[in-house]
């Protein structure tokens, strides 16, 4: 039975929300899955991807095949480089400290960009928006606009 880690498609027309989830290959995209991993929302700059590492890190172990998509997701949340240094760690290259400290150094440095970019995403939104400084003012009914 091929297992794949993928993407399950939810939310409504041209306003897409997806599920990670592992499936297997022969079933079709939003049918039938084994477990729920995560969710990624596209929508939002960046991304929202929310994962269980643990869980997939055990499903990679086990041999399931992610797709194109989920592999770029994993390897952005570090789930791919965390199995690399685990195999490290498995051929005795090095310790399963090192391998921790190396990963907890990669990952804060991760985080530090992905703050870095959302902030730029809010600033280049905030100099976007027109800065009128006041709302304008309301007219009454008595006032004309050719008063001098």
């Amino acid at each position: 039975m091929p297992v794949k880690i993928r993407l399950q498609r939810h939310g409504s027309k041209k306003r897409p929300f997806y599920f990670i989830v592992v499936a297997d290959g022969r079933s079709p995209r939003d049918g039938k899955f084994i477990q729920k991993l995560g969710t990624y929302n596209p929508l939002t700059v960046p991304a929202t991807i929310q994962l269980d590492r643990q869980k997939s890190l055990e499903w990679l172990n086990k041999g399931a095949q992610p797709t194109d998509t989920v592999r770029r997701i994993l390897s952005f949340k570090g789930v791919l480089y965390l199995k690399h240094l685990l195999r490290g760690v498995k051929l005795g290259l090095f310790d399963d400290a090192a391998a921790m400290e190396k990963f907890t150094k990669w990952s804060t440095e991760h985080d530090a960009q992905i703050k870095k970019r959302q902030d730029d995403a809010y600033r280049n939104k905030r100099a976007r928006r027109p800065m009128s400084g006041r709302r304008p003012e309301r007219r009454t009914e008595g006032e004309s606009s050719n008063e001098a």
